[in-house]
């Protein structure tokens, strides 16, 4: 059976499913350079896509549409492409320039008895000539099954709770049970929707918006993460926090900007640095997230206790590690697309599931675009290189290099297939590439580590392969590889070995062996505001490094630019 999910809103993606087997998951943000976060409006695309990556609409048995949009008319001012409906929401699309609408479920259950199984059969989906019936289930079952069938629970058969934090909705706690492949719904653990996190940073330091009233901002809360290792908890914040939560909370769309303002009110006149606040408000949701979800759980025992973590907050690698470390979970599983990149496959599972039963997934992170053909930009040469040189290259050139390989990964983060890698032993790595991309100074650089060396270089150093967890840096490695040390002495680490991405492990490998350092820093490839290169006419013509390594070719720019100007070179900019 082929399956095939569909994300149309924001993160728009097409995934297709076949026995089992994921076959790829295409973003339409990592296709043509589009804007990141690009919702996929033109269902005639669908068609092209399929194509590109081996399939005919023919071949599809079923289509699965992601639900959007809550229950009331207060959705409409953020979603213009929405109508809501009593039962289920109509998405306005187009198919070859011609409007239309799709029936589509809705973000969430209304009632907690409710299945969040239950599909909504409708159609037509258009694409091209063709007309198709489609199932739609709820955006938050997408997230519930795109993260419980990746991971190491389902491949082993055993039942796992799943905590879903979106930005439109409240932390709430489902439960799979393998026995009887049905997902039960133990409800929210508390009131706050993810938002609230990137909409509070917007009243404070460098996220503040005029006028006071915020947006949700799908770019803010990476950065606001990082921003606060400037600062320091201040646990007095914490008795204001919670009387503010106590005192005024109404319903959760706006709350975010009523929160901010009557906490800015209680803290007039006091001497707390921007930083402080932020980071004082991280650790206070940190410590409710904890608190209550092992709460939660202790009053809903499960045969096992194993938690998959799912939505946008679960890309929160702080707070994943906060999870991880209380040691009151069995295992802890974050997908490297927790986000609504991943909705398109998490829609894809659902169908699989109910017309089949499998519930676990055969898939690899790496099942993105194949890098497209394209010849290089002007003034640059070619040569072959391999992954030998390749390493003695970033050992005494000291200069990053953009690294195309194979197919992209799924979700956010650049994973060795589309990144830039760099030496870490100088500081200054991590000022060049924040200065090339156009990024804050206080942004970190992520460390690709070989596996099996990763628990000598961070604490816990635990194989993190999708970059999702917070490590340590030990302080004897702090002053080696400065370049991929935080400011808080942190690293958002992804590990690697030889089964998950041979290439970039045979590359870390040859770099370790010239410098005893196994391990280089690594981040996203990609033009500012917008998804991964996909050839390397993009990454060429971007003209910021030196240096363009592709499927065995190394390229080269003709006339090199010094590394100390690269933050000052006049071509398009990254992020």
């Amino acid at each position: 059976m082929v399956t095939c999910g569909l994300k149309l809103t924001h993160d728009g993606a097409v995934a297709v499913v076949e026995n089992g087997r994921l076959r790829f998951s295409v973003e339409l943000e990592k296709i043509n350079n589009n804007p990141r976060y690009s919702s996929l409006e033109n269902t005639a695309e669908i068609a092209g896509i399929l194509r590109q990556n081996g399939c005919d609409l023919r071949d599809i048995d079923h289509f699965v549409l992601d639900g959007w949009g809550g229950f009331d008319q207060d959705a409409l001012a953020i979603q213009p492409r929405l109508e809501i409906g009593p039962d289920f929401n109509y998405l306005t699309a187009e198919n070859e320039g011609k409007p239309y609408r799709l029936e589509i479920s809705q973000y969430r259950e209304k009632k907690l008895e409710d299945s969040i199984l239950n599909g909504h059969a409708s159609g037509p989906l258009l694409i091209g000539d063709h007309s198709f019936r489609y199932t739609s289930y709820l955006h938050v079952t997408g997230h519930v099954m795109g993260t419980y069938a990746t991971s190491p629970f389902a491949a082993r058969g055993e039942s796992a709770y799943i905590l879903v934090w979106d930005g439109g909705m409240y932390p709430r706690l489902y439960y799979f049970d393998v026995s009887a492949r049905q997902i039960e719904n133990l409800g929210p653990i508390f009131l706050l929707i993810g938002n609230i996190y990137s909409i509070f940073a917007q009243h404070f330091g460098p996220f503040k918006v005029a006028g006071g009233f915020a947006k949700d901002n799908l770019s803010v809360a990476g950065k606001v993460m990082a921003y606060i290792a400037l600062g320091e908890v201040r646990k007095e914040l914490f008795p204001i926090f919670d009387d503010v939560y106590i005192k005024h909370y109404q319903t959760p769309m706006g709350f975010a900007n009523v929160f901010a303002k009557e906490v800015i009110k209680r803290i007039d006149g006091t001497s707390y640095s921007d930083e402080d606040i932020l980071r004082s408000f991280h650790q206070y949701l940190e410590e409710l997230l904890v608190h209550k979800l092992v709460k939660k759980i202790q009053r809903n025992p499960r045969p096992y206790r194993n938690i998959c973590l799912a939505g946008g907050c679960a890309l929160n690698i702080k707070w994943n590690r906060r999870i991880r470390d209380t040691g009151f979970f069995e295992g802890v599983y974050v997908p490297p697309f927790p986000n609504d990149s991943g909705s398109a496959i998490g829609m894809a599972c659902v169908g699989q599931l109910m017309h089949t039963g499998v519930y676990a997934l055969d898939w690899s992170v790496y099942a993105g675009p194949e890098i497209a053909d394209s010849e290089p930009a002007g003034n640059w040469e070619a040569r072959p290189c391999t992954l030998k040189e390749l390493a003695l290259l970033l050992q005494e050139s000291e200069e990053p290099v953009v690294f195309l390989n194979g197919r992209a990964e799924l979700g956010p983060r650049a994973l060795g297939n589309r990144s830039i890698l760099a030496s870490p032993f100088s500081p200054g790595m991590k000022d060049i590439l924040n200065q090339v991309k156009k990024r804050e100074p206080y942004r970190p650089v992520s460390p690709i580590c070989l596996e099996a060396h990763a628990p000598d270089i961070f604490n816990p150093g635990t194989p993190d392969p999708y970059m999702l967890f917070d490590h340590l840096v030990r302080p004897e490695w702090s002053a080696r590889i400065p370049a991929v040390c935080h400011l808080d002495g942190t690293a958002r680490l992804q590990t690697v070995n030889h089964n998950d991405n041979p290439v970039v492990a045979e590359l870390i490998e040859a770099f370790y062996a010239l410098t005893g350092v196994p391990l280089l820093c690594n981040t996203s490839a990609n033009h500012l505001g917008c998804g991964f290169f996909p050839d390397v006419h993009s990454a060429t013509a971007w003209n910021k490094v030196n240096y363009v390594w592709c499927s065995g070719t190394l390229y080269r720019r003709k006339e090199m630019i010094p590394v100390w100007q690269l933050a000052n070179a006049s071509q398009s900019q990254m992020v």
